[in-house]
């Protein structure tokens, strides 16, 4: 999950958004100052984007709003780049004094909350166009379209073919990822050898959005989840049945027995690069770096299935407009104009992510067709799970978050899993 660098946290903060703003129903739904008459006599739409350290996305979003104001003699998008860490305060702040942009990027995880919360109006006149999009980068609430996006990245098992070979450890398809069977006995034969510090890398290092998006996909292999999906109104079951309960003693072992480190360090691909781990649990954003270093040895395999079938978060930043925006017709005609197939591959090419379609994916090189980094769009489209769509979401995330961390410390799981559960039932209860 972008203003998607390639190492480190920086990545991930760029890929997935690390905070979330808490928001209250009915708060900044109308806008007094977002759609003005230029100088010029256009009319001016401001367009907020989180942006402002990420030269190469920022870059490529400007060439889109050029493109926009020299295509037509009635609107000007005027575009405002905030850092990345202020971002959803500046959004929230702006809300309450009813003065947001009529265009935003918006965090995909974040868009039922901001659309219960009214800030965010319905897209529509997109459903042939947007259907032609990745799942994951169309963010929906209560079966409507609110915000759709670029590009995705995928999760995935880096290792190295070398690795395998030395270990004796089967090369996964797509088709044929691990079992977890299949998994425990590589963790296994790689600590057996004493080579690695660790066998395996999970980033348990990094905090905030990334422990729902890396570690609740594991958990939906085993066959739970963070919340129930037919409502959104209780995780009983889901976060605390059998399935999760596996899953937490699963991701306790893994610590327990030294498969990984309770607590990794801050730049888990580094970690990897230099030899001190044989897998690494992360995203694709790593493919370059790690080419870099290893060339065709390099390996991303798919996710573990662990009883349920391999799971993968998707979702990142997205592009919807205000309920307030003075000249909604506006807004809805940049985002139509913003959403063709050579934007698409121009912001994604730019930041090294995955397009949203399949014509821009023809477009990128790497992404086309049997690709280097085709792979990971097969990932995308194979074995994506959205993070609940339910303006509870933020609270659910750093809910899990905690309790996670509690497990991989030596908390008792049923117990902890349980509060967690009390606690998001709670919670949702605002938004029945």
């Amino acid at each position: 999950m972008i203003s998607l660098k390639k190492l480190g946290v920086v990545g991930i903060a760029a890929a997935l958004s690390l905070s979330f703003a808490a928001c209250s129903k009915g708060g900044g739904a109308q806008a007094t100052s977002n759609s003005t008459a230029a100088a010029s006599g256009l009319v001016e739409l401001s367009m907020w984007t989180h942006n402002a350290g990420n030269k190469e996305e920022l870059a490529a979003v400007t060439s889109v709003v050029n493109d926009f104001n020299a295509s037509q003699t009635k609107y000007q998008v005027k575009l405002q780049a905030f850092p990345q860490d202020s971002y959803n305060q500046s959004v929230t702040a702006a809300a309450a004094a009813k003065k947001l942009p009529c265009i935003l990027d918006i965090d995909q995880p974040n868009v039922a909350n901001w659309a219960w919360a009214g800030y965010l109006a319905p897209i529509e006149g997109m459903d042939d166009v947007l259907g032609k999009f990745l799942p994951s980068t169309v963010a929906k609430y209560n079966g409507k379209t609110y915000a759709y996006g670029y590009y995705d990245v995928s999760l995935t098992w880096v290792t190295r073919k070398s690795i395998l070979k030395k270990y004796g450890i089967r090369t996964p398809t797509i088709d044929q990822p691990w079992t977890a069977d299949e998994f425990m006995a590589a963790m296994k034969k790689v600590k057996d050898s004493g080579d690695f510090q660790y066998p395996a890398d999970l980033a348990t290092g990094w905090t905030g959005e990334w422990w729902p998006y890396g570690f609740s996909p594991l958990l939906q292999s085993f066959g739970g989840d963070l919340i129930n999906r037919t409502d959104f109104k209780s995780a009983q079951g889901s976060l605390n049945g059998d399935a999760a309960i596996k899953w937490a003693n699963w991701f306790n072992q893994m610590g327990k027995d030294g498969y990984m480190a309770k607590k990794s360090s801050s730049d888990p691909s580094q970690d990897f690069m230099n030899g001190k781990t044989a897998f690494l649990w992360n995203g694709s954003w790593t493919a370059v770096p790690t080419r870099k270093k290893f060339g065709d040895d390099i390996l991303f395999a798919p996710p573990v299935d662990f009883g349920n079938g391999p799971k993968v978060g998707g979702g990142s930043w997205t592009w919807g407009m205000s309920t307030g925006c003075a000249d909604a017709a506006g807004a809805a005609e940049y985002l139509k104009f913003a959403a063709a197939d050579k934007y698409v591959a121009k912001v994604a090419q730019d930041t090294n992510n995955i397009p949203a379609t399949d014509a821009a994916a023809a477009l990128v090189p790497g992404f086309e067709e049997g690709g280097q980094n085709d792979i990971f769009r097969q990932y995308s489209k194979k074995f994506t799970v959205l993070r609940p769509e339910t303006p509870g979401y933020p609270f659910v995330a750093t809910t899990f978050e905690k309790a996670a961390k509690d497990i991989l410390n030596g908390a008792d799981p049923k117990a902890t899993l349980d509060q967690a559960v009390a606690d998001i039932d709670s919670n949702q209860q605002q938004y029945s």
